[in-house]
């Protein structure tokens, strides 16, 4: 009986009667659930495909299977709704579809030598079909031991998905005999319609010869077409490495090198007991691994020495260990710097900044490249200069005048660079100036010559001379010249003195200017003579006796005597007569010469190997004058000063001569010429003595002759008496004493006296008395 048709009927008797009680009610629900039940057991007979499950690895084909209630294992015909030719015999409980269009399809799955009909269906929509990718395959797992770094290389099989989508790889590190997870990591890739091989490397913390590392993938896809559930695939195979078995090392990193403040681990692999370890002189915990094996850890590791640092693991047996080296990755080069000597050859200089604390074939190595020729040269140590400079040297190419240098640092922990734009033709550091020279033009004039190595033919010279004599101060003179190839330069320098000893030297720099070479040597030179360009300074006085006139000159300023002064020539003339004085050699400036009252002329004139100066010129005549006082003055420590009023009538100069008051007439030990207009002078000389009496002399000059106007007792300065007055008691009487005593001597009063100060005291204790008497009593 059809329990669709079962139903309809007993839904009508219930609507026709219309019951009205509840348990009439309860009775029929309870009929209609039994007869429902009875006929769901007689249609599922035994041996019924049940359970329906379809899954997808390429999103292409549907693999769909189901159960059979007991044993039977016939061939069973399945069809597919709405397909044409969708029906297949199968010997077993499996199918593979191709995948179906969205929506919903019925599944009818009979057996055909099963006699009693049964005849399971089903209903088959994508969502309820699960996408579960195939295993992922490792193409190659490769370990690099230095660096402790895992390769891991697989094939995503994009070829047989139909849309591009993304996939999520998990990826899993194990360590040691227990496959220890140590790490799990995501990596995302997309799928685009080929077979692509992906890579993914992995650094350890441990040294992978410590313990045997393996490594498995899974995946899941997310195909944004697809809307059945996604799974992710099943692990892969893992994949082992473990350290080569020829390996002779015991203790793992072999000579690292690191930065400073690194964490490090290091093992030591080994069948025996390992009873310690210790970095440099720090014990260290052990961390146990397969085995004996064991590992140690250093967090924040400092600086090695340049020998590094010993890590030693110690057995009962054997001591075993290695050397770690930590240090820094090389700073930016610092300050550099590109110049040129002589346009063929271009230095770099540069600071290497903090040290690396690494040495030997760790050490920094430098590469200067250029990048418009694509040259380059490398850094050696032997080039390195002293004081924590290095330099490199790069030849210069033809035509080439602008350089891109990028100087390249690297060490085994990183590299770093700096990089420089250079002119070079604004960039001349030129060479130091070599093989001075100087040629004479003229006793003011010469040609300095000097040599420059270099290629300057296409720039500019900017040189600077410097200029030096005794007793004046440096003069520099700036030149530009063309500049020539590898050659000698030469240049007039004028306006020199004549026989004046010159230091001559030389620096040079491009016109443009960068830098300035370093000063040449020294070169003196030695000017020619010429004749002096002035008389001497002369002055005239008569002998005690009035018959000799006494001519003195002074030696002329080196740069009045042009030369070598070899000799005087005086003479003196009158309305009458002209006297020449034989030739007065030098150092001898004085002459003598006898004559009588009448007005004199007198000339001296200095001659050297070129020629005599224009001749100075004296008059005899002494003009008298009977209005003069002797006047005092004293000094200021270091001369004195000596004034007198303006007088129109004096057409020459004045002269102020000065001697020592001891010494007998005509004395003299200088004396100074100052210009008419003027009113005072300070007279100054080595000569001055404090406490010793001077005279002084004024002079006044007219057309005729001289004339004293003023005479001048002085000292530069005043000293006290050297010795008391030597006196005698010459009378005495009840109120009065007379007393006498002799003048001091000028040498021995070294000053002006303003008076006498006399003690005396009658016979009685405490009756001193004490009275002043001016120098005049």
């Amino acid at each position: 009986m059809d329990i669709f048709l079962y139903l309809r009927r007993l839904s009508w008797m219930v609507d026709s009667k219309r019951m009205k009680t509840t348990s009439n009610f309860r009775w029929l629900l309870s009929t209609f659930v039994l007869l429902y039940l009875m006929n769901q057991v007689n249609s599922q007979k035994k041996g019924a495909p049940h359970n329906l499950k379809c899954v997808t690895n390429n999103l292409q084909v549907w693999d769909c299977s189901w159960k059979l209630s007991g044993a039977s294992r016939g061939v069973h015909e399945v069809c597919i709704e709405n397909r044409s030719n969708s029906c297949y015999l199968l010997g077993k409980t499996n199918n593979k579809i191709p995948t179906l269009a969205p929506g919903d399809y019925e599944i009818t799955v009979k057996p055909l030598h099963d006699f009693r009909g049964s005849i399971s269906k089903f209903i088959l929509n994508e969502k309820n079909v699960s996408f579960i990718p195939d295993t992922p395959e490792i193409l190659n797992l490769s370990a690099d031991f230095p660096t402790s770094t895992l390769h891991l290389k697989w094939n995503d099989k994009g070829s047989v998905f139909p849309h591009h989508s993304n996939v999520i790889w998990e990826i899993k590190i194990l360590r040691k005999e227990n496959v220890e997870v140590v790490k799990l990591v995501t990596y995302n890739t997309t799928l685009n319609g080929k077979d692509t091989v992906h890579h993914w490397s992995w650094t350890s913390d441990m040294p992978l010869e410590c313990a045997t590392h393996s490594v498995g993938i899974r995946c899941y896809i997310d195909d944004p077409h697809f809307s059945g559930r996604k799974e992710w695939s099943d692990w892969s195979p893992l994949k082992n490495i473990s350290r080569s078995s020829d390996s002779q090392s015991k203790v793992f990193p072999q000579d690292k090198v690191i930065p400073v403040g690194s964490d490090i681990t290091f093992c030591c692999v080994t069948q025996e007991k390992v009873i310690s370890a210790q970095i440099g002189y720090t014990k260290c915990p052990l961390i146990h691994l397969d085995g004996e094996s064991v590992a140690i850890k250093i967090y924040n590791i400092s600086a090695s020495e340049n020998s590094g640092t010993n890590v030693v693991f110690t057995t009962k047996e054997n001591i075993f260990g290695t050397v770690i080296f930590v240090g820094y990755p090389p700073d930016i080069p610092q300050k550099l710097n590109c110049e040129t000597h002589d346009l063929k050859e271009i230095i770099c200089t540069w600071d290497p900044g903090r040290p690396t604390a690494l040495v030997g074939p760790r050490n920094t190595s430098y590469t200067l490249f250029e990048s418009f020729s694509g040259k380059y040269v490398r850094f050696k140590r032997v080039e390195a200069p002293t004081n924590e400079s290095y330099q490199l040297f790069f030849q210069m190419l033809p035509n080439q005048e602008i350089y891109n240098f990028t100087l390249n640092a690297r060490n085994p922990l990183g590299h770093s660079e700096s990089t420089i734009l250079v002119n070079t033709t604004e960039k001349v550091y030129p060479h130091t100036p070599t093989s001075i020279r100087v040629k004479d033009v003229n006793s003011t004039a010469v040609i300095l010559s000097w040599h420059l190595p270099g290629s300057f033919a296409k720039i500019k010279l900017l040189c600077e001379i410097e200029i030096n004599k005794a007793s004046s101060a440096q003069e520099l003179r700036n030149v530009t010249i063309k500049g020539v190839e590898n050659s000698s330069y030469l240049v007039a320098v004028d306006k020199l003195n004549p026989y004046t000893m010159y230091t001559f030297r030389i620096r040079c720099s491009s016109e443009t200017f960068w830098k300035w070479s370093k000063w040449s040597n020294e070169k003196q030179y030695l000017t020619t003579e010429a004749t002096p360009s002035k008389g001497p300074d002369t002055w005239r006085e008569w002998s005690s006796d009035g018959k000799n006139l006494i001519i003195y000159w002074k030696p002329l300023p080196v740069n009045e005597a042009n030369g070598k002064i070899l000799f005087y020539n005086v003479s003196c003339s009158s309305d009458e007569k002209t006297q020449s004085l034989s030739e007065i050699p030098d150092p001898q400036h004085k002459a003598e010469i006898q004559l009588d009252k009448n007005d004199y002329i007198i000339s001296v004139v200095a001659k050297n190997s070129v020629g005599s100066s224009p001749p100075s010129k004296i008059a005899s005549m002494e003009i008298p004058n009977d209005d003069l006082k002797i006047e005092q003055a004293v000094g200021m420590g270091n001369g004195i000063l000596l004034s007198w009023n303006y007088d129109p009538n004096m057409t020459c100069d004045y002269v102020i001569k000065w001697c020592n008051s001891s010494q007998s007439e005509p004395c003299l030990m200088d004396w100074k010429k100052v210009p008419s207009n003027s009113t005072e002078t300070i007279i100054e000389s080595d000569q001055f003595r404090p406490g010793v009496r001077y005279n002084f002399f004024l002079y006044g000059c007219r057309n005729k002759g001289y004339q004293l106007l003023r005479s001048v007792i002085g000292y530069i300065e005043e000293l006290a008496p050297i010795v008391a007055p030597n006196f005698t008691v010459e009378d005495t009487s009840a109120d009065s004493i007379l007393v006498k005593w002799e003048d001091i001597p000028v040498e021995e009063l070294r000053g002006f006296l303003r008076g006498y100060l006399f003690y005396f005291e009658k016979g009685e204790r405490d009756t001193s008395k004490m009275k002043g008497l001016e120098s005049s009593k």
